[in-house]
């Protein structure tokens, strides 16, 4: 990931008030917990900001799912698979022009 990405997934964390490791309950629990807060519909439109204050709530959540989604690994190799270090390598990091060249 890129140093801006990096900056993005740190500002949805701190968003979301989260610490440096949150598991998927965790992220959904402080989403919800918070969009209760912040929705309009819930503060009967008393609220100043709400609706950006949402779209904020929204935006680090999807955010956090995407990079979730992505950083996934197999907790199990597939059956009959035996992992060497290069396949290990080019499974992780083979679409990136940088790392996933052989040599």
């Amino acid at each position: 990931m890129t140093r801006k990405e990096w900056e993005a997934v740190n500002q949805a964390r701190q968003t979301l008030g989260l610490g440096e490791e949150a598991t998927l309950t965790e992220i959904k629990k402080a989403y919800h917990r918070l969009s209760r807060l912040h929705h309009p519909d819930t503060r009967d439109g008393t609220g100043e900001g709400c609706g950006e204050r949402m779209y904020e709530l929204a935006g680090a959540y999807e955010l956090l799912m995407r990079y979730c989604e992505r950083y996934r690994f197999p907790l199990v190799p597939p059956e009959g698979h035996v992992y060497d270090a290069e396949d290990w390598w080019m499974d992780r990091f083979g679409q990136d022009p940088l790392w996933g060249k052989k040599r």
